[in-house]
């Protein structure tokens, strides 16, 4: 099984607009999620906060660094780096499995208990399930 590393080394290859690319995408997510909530309620403008409101732009952003490095070689990225914004799309998608835990936990008790206590206890949940997910991946036969 692969361990869980950070490649800090990615940071310098990110250029400062796609940096500003994700924060604006980010925030124009959350004005609409706000937007919504403020026309239908918490309830509705919730599930529009569940959305992973910088992976379509990171997922593209992979793919685009993927392409510029086999350009490099002189070679056609196209298929790896499609293959790498899958990859991270999985991960995405686990995550977002997790988020699920997270807000069941929040939803059931967070009115009855300190709230600390279960945002803490939410994020335990949700770490335990996207790792578990994360393990039952690696661990399937390819």
């Amino acid at each position: 099984m692969k361990r869980i590393e950070a490649n800090w080394s990615a940071l310098k290859e990110t250029k400062p607009h796609e940096y500003a690319v994700r924060f604006v995408f980010g925030g124009l997510t959350t004005v609409v999620a706000g937007l919504v909530a403020k026309r239908f309620g918490p309830g509705v403008g919730g599930l529009f906060l569940a959305f992973p409101a910088i992976f379509p732009a990171s997922a593209s952003l992979i793919e685009s660094h993927e392409i510029e490095r086999k350009a490099e070689v002189g070679s056609d990225g196209r298929n790896r780096g499609r293959l790498a914004a899958s990859l991270d799309s999985q991960g995405a998608s686990m995550g977002s499995i997790g988020l699920i835990g997270f807000a069941f936990v929040l939803w059931k008790w967070v009115s009855n208990h300190n709230a600390l206590l279960m945002i803490s206890a939410a994020a335990v949940t949700w770490l335990i399930i996207a790792y578990t997910l994360w393990v039952a991946r690696a661990r399937r036969p390819r």
